[in-house]
């Protein structure tokens, strides 16, 4: 005999995850709405889904269509897009070659080099952001782009994750292209990396997140207003650095195009991502 939830239970049960996903949808709503707005209307009535009257002064001064505009939004959004892809594209490989050395390859020191890649895990990234920019300005590469991405190529997180996938995969896949006269980054390259799509996907997804909402590290390594990328440039607006008055619709229009690229990315592979993960959490 089967036991059913009684009907009651679960029109609650439905109430209550419908509330909670009005309660995490509604401020995202609200932040399109008053993009559209007035500085005076998004004052007056910040929570209303409804622009009254609608007005795309904001949306101009993004895009640059109005002139004297002070906030150069389309530069920050092409220097996001830039260091976030050149980033998620070395990470992905780096920590993949890293992941793949820790799991198949065997030298003296392997065990004690994953126990310091746990133990970089546990460190909180603001204990670090003095010695990096310390390094940065040694090198002579502060305020520049190479200092941007050149400290986040790696990461611990990364090559944790890849190499607890390559250890679920089968060694006889590997000996098998060793006999067919394979070198080491052969196998590598065209045997196992296609194997771990899921994993390097789910790398992508967070390389990428990860990256483009990166915004203490950018805030240390470069001062000039032209190497912004669109968090730190949202930032400098918030505090008012670059605008008069509460600009409420501006704002919030520049936090919209944040979470947007992100969004869709996730949306694309949310299918991959979750595969991935969960593959990764029952192997590893």
């Amino acid at each position: 005999m089967t036991l059913r939830t009684p009907q009651w239970k679960l029109l609650v049960l439905y109430g209550l995850l419908i509330l909670f996903a009005i309660g995490f949808i509604y401020p995202f709503f609200i932040q399109i709405a008053t993009s559209f707005k007035s500085n005076p209307a998004a004052t007056e009535d910040p929570l209303s889904l409804i622009p009254n009257p609608l007005d795309l002064d904001a949306w101009r001064r993004i895009f640059g269509l109005e002139g004297g505009s002070a906030v150069p939004i389309p530069l920050w959004t092409l220097n996001s897009f830039f260091v976030a892809s050149v980033v998620t594209v070395l990470r992905v490989f780096l920590d993949s070659l890293a992941g793949y050395a820790l799991s198949r390859l065997k030298f003296r020191g392997r065990g004690f080099m994953f126990a310091t890649v746990l133990a970089v895990m546990s460190v909180p990234g603001v204990a670090l952001l003095l010695p990096r920019f310390l390094i940065v300005n040694y090198l002579g590469i502060y305020d520049t782009y190479t200092a941007m991405i050149l400290p986040l190529i790696v990461d611990a997180a990364g090559v944790f994750i890849m190499k607890q996938f390559f250890d679920s995969i089968p060694i006889s896949i590997e000996e098998a292209a060793r006999i067919d006269g394979a070198s080491v980054f052969r196998t590598f390259w065209s045997v196992v990396l296609p194997m771990a799509k899921p994993a390097l996907i789910t790398l992508t997804i967070l390389s990428f997140q990860g990256s483009w909402n990166e915004f203490t590290h950018f805030l240390v390594v470069t001062q000039d207003v032209e190497k912004r990328t669109l968090v730190t440039g949202l930032a400098s607006l918030a505090s008012g650095e670059l605008s008069a008055g509460t600009q409420y619709p501006l704002k919030l229009g520049a936090a919209l195009i944040t979470t947007i690229p992100v969004a869709i990315l996730f949306f694309i592979f949310q299918r991959h991502f979750t595969s991935g993960a969960n593959e990764g959490g029952v192997k590893g």
